[in-house]
């Protein structure tokens, strides 16, 4: 009986290890399999008085081979992998936005620009009149068409956020119905298997929506938890989560994950909170890629509309009136909070602002606890510029910007009030000037040189500026590009009068007669009013005056004289209609450093440059978390992956062993039956 047991349990030993090593080959290609084992223990001997005699085999148990180590770090790996790698994807989509070529907006801005060489050059043409206004219109145009194909993105990116989110959800629920059924199984002493590899599976497609971080409990279930503390999944139960506007600036376009415990409020985890995954990458990009987006796009609208505006309004049109805005442009924006504040960025006001140092960037005024100061922190990168109260603020001017208030009480305590001055700036943007007599090309000034001058003198350039110089605050005010205010200050000289005239002595220094002001010293910094009279001359330096400047080379001898009168003046007839002076000044705009110390012409450039880098650096980032992911995947695999010729190996050494086994029972039947034959005689 005893060779028969033996054998009885070596057939059935080796018939599980044939059953377990045929279940691997047939889930070599299911997801989430770890490769299981057969663990054999010997069966305790009998004593006798020879010694312990074997009593065979038994299967202790089904082992399943995995490493919890590898298996955390592959899933944290590709957690991480699947957010660099949405966040490039959606890089590149937006990198197209700002493409080259002659379809791309820095072509249309080019050509706006140069445009204006052929005015300069027949004034009284309206056929080159007509071609400025259709290129404004263009550029006009494709600002919106930019600005509506980065809100196409926005809005799918948002629907994908959502789309993840409830996958999460599913998969939390699933991993609790999971949890569950191991809790049950444990009981009996024996690991489920199956459940687990399930299991694994399940957090390893969550991750790829959001990392999380495993903690394992006593009754065999597995706690999820994301952003550091919140538990998605817990014992049996699962936590959903959602996605939404952000609690803090409403209508912002910021996205935030929001963790919704029955019960209890929602609590917002932002991209930075929640390590890797889809909705991490997802989250980044719509609140911080996609945001220098549009502040690059919005800002360049706003530059370029207001800048060519104020120059517009300088000059006068063929019928001698005044230039009307070119473009329709953002008037103000309001503040985001929840709080009590109410301020705003106005762009039409009297208040000053200065395109050529505008920041790509969205900014937040952080009120103290005493709700009276405070600092403005520019989001781009956390630069602050700290208040003592909010008329001090007002007063201040960032990065060409206001912010003013209305409160006239101490705001809530702590409040934080978000400032989105360009977001909305290319979408707004349109051409309003259709007619090429509405064109502002003509200088609202004239120049004469002295008929009487003896010396060298020769007019080089003549333009309307707006820089005026305010006697109660001490400094240049109107400043053209640099500080303009809308509308401008009226250009003098009055149309009577005789205009304003510089005469030159003996040492080469001028004097001014007529109704005028004494010329400001735009090289000093700060600008300040030239020492005198008599006044410095100097060669091809500008000389600004009461909103115009004059720009004069040669040397000049006592007594010559140049006359700047009112274009206008009766005296000048129509000549004003074949000056093409504001012409030069607007086309001159194209070498203005607008754009971090980029001109205009090239502001797109540095524009898709920024852009560039910033997908490049994704791209990078996403190829090297890749690798990293795979790599780990290897490593996990090689411990719980199914190799086929390590399994067909096994399968003929354990159809030898069966075989082998049966051949024993086979003996132990033989035996019995010669004993029984022999007892039977």
């Amino acid at each position: 009986m005893g060779l028969l047991n033996v054998g009885a349990r070596a057939l059935m030993a080796n018939q599980v290890a044939l059953q377990t090593a045929g279940n691997n080959i047939a889930n070599v290609n299911t997801p989430g399999y770890s490769r299981q084992t057969v663990a054999l223990q010997t069966v305790q001997g009998q004593f006798s008085g020879a010694g312990y005699i074997g009593q065979g085999v038994d299967v202790r148990t089904i082992l399943r081979n995995q490493s919890e180590l590898l298996t955390r770090q592959a899933a944290a790996a590709g957690s991480v992998s699947a957010g660099d790698t949405v966040r490039a994807q959606r890089l590149s989509q937006l990198q197209e936005i700002f493409g080259g070529g002659p379809t791309g907006l820095g072509a249309a801005i080019t050509d706006m620009m140069n445009a204006f060489s052929d005015v300069v050059a027949a004034p009284t043409d309206l056929s080159a009149r007509t071609l400025v206004l259709t290129r404004m219109d263009e550029t006009a145009s494709r600002m919106r068409t930019s600005a509506d194909r980065i809100n196409e993105i926005q809005y799918t990116v948002t629907e994908e956020l959502k789309n993840s989110a409830n996958t999460v959800n599913s998969l939390a629920k699933q991993m609790a119905a999971i949890n569950e059924q191991i809790a049950r199984a444990t009981g009996n002493g024996q690991t489920p298997n199956d459940l687990l590899d399930q299991r694994e599976q399940v957090i390893r497609e969550i991750n790829q929506y959001v990392q999380t971080t495993q903690i394992p409990a006593d009754d065999g279930t597995i706690g999820l938890f994301v952003g550091g503390s919140q538990p998605l999944v817990l014992g049996t139960t699962a936590t959903e989560v959602a996605v939404g506007d952000s609690g803090t600036f409403p209508s912002s376009g910021q996205v935030k994950l929001l963790f919704t415990r029955p019960g209890s409020p929602a609590i917002e985890l932002d991209e930075n909170m929640l390590g890797g995954g889809s909705i991490s990458g997802l989250l980044r990009f719509n609140n911080t890629d996609l945001a220098e987006g549009r502040n690059l796009l919005g800002r360049m609208a706003l530059a370029i509309g207001t800048t060519l505006n104020y120059q517009q309004t300088l000059g006068l049109t063929l019928d001698g009136v005044a230039g009307k805005p070119l473009f329709a442009t953002t008037p103000s924006v309001p503040g985001l909070t929840l709080g009590t504040a109410v301020g705003s960025i106005s762009f039409t006001s009297s208040a000053s602002f200065s395109p050529t140092e505008f920041a790509a960037s969205d900014y937040e005024v952080r009120f103290d606890a005493t709700g009276v100061g405070g600092q403005v922190v520019r989001l781009s990168d956390g630069e602050t510029t700290p208040f003592t109260n909010i008329a001090t603020l007002a007063t201040t001017q960032i990065d060409g910007l206001t912010f003013q208030f209305t409160n006239t009480t101490p705001v809530t305590a702590n409040e934080r009030v978000l400032f989105k001055p360009f977001s909305t700036a290319a979408s707004d943007m349109k051409a309003l000037v259709y007619s090429p007599r509405d064109l502002a090309v003509a200088n609202p000034i004239n120049a004469a040189m002295g008929t009487s001058n003896s010396g060298t003198l020769q007019l080089a350039g003549l333009q309307a500026t707006g820089i005026t110089w305010n006697g109660g605050t001490g400094q240049a005010v109107n400043s053209g590009i640099g500080g303009l205010s809308m509308p401008p200050s009226p250009v003098p000289p009055a149309t009577t009068g005789g205009g304003v005239v510089l005469t030159f002595n003996a040492a080469g220094q001028f004097t001014l007669s007529g109704n005028a002001n004494p010329p400001i010293d735009m090289a000093a910094n700060p600008p300040q009013l030239l020492a005198g009279p008599p006044y410095a001359y100097t060669s091809g330096q500008s000389i600004h005056i009461d909103g115009w400047s004059i720009n004069l080379k040669g040397s000049p001898k006592a007594g010559d004289t140049v006359t700047i009168g009112n274009a206008k003046d009766a005296q000048y007839g129509d000549n004003y209609t074949r000056n093409a002076g504001n012409a030069t000044a607007l086309m001159n705009l194209r070498d203005v450093k607008m754009f971090d110390e980029s001109t205009l012409s090239d502001g797109y450039a540095s524009a898709m440059a920024q852009v560039g880098t910033r997908t490049q650096s994704a791209l990078f980032a996403s190829d090297l978390s890749k690798s990293i992911a795979v790599n780990l995947e290897n490593d996990r695999t090689a411990v719980s992956g199914v190799n086929l010729d390590e399994e067909a190996a096994k399968l003929l050494q354990y159809q030898q062993a069966y075989q082998a086994s049966a051949k024993m029972l086979q003996i132990a039947q033989s035996v019995f039956d010669t004993l029984i034959q022999n007892l039977g005689r």
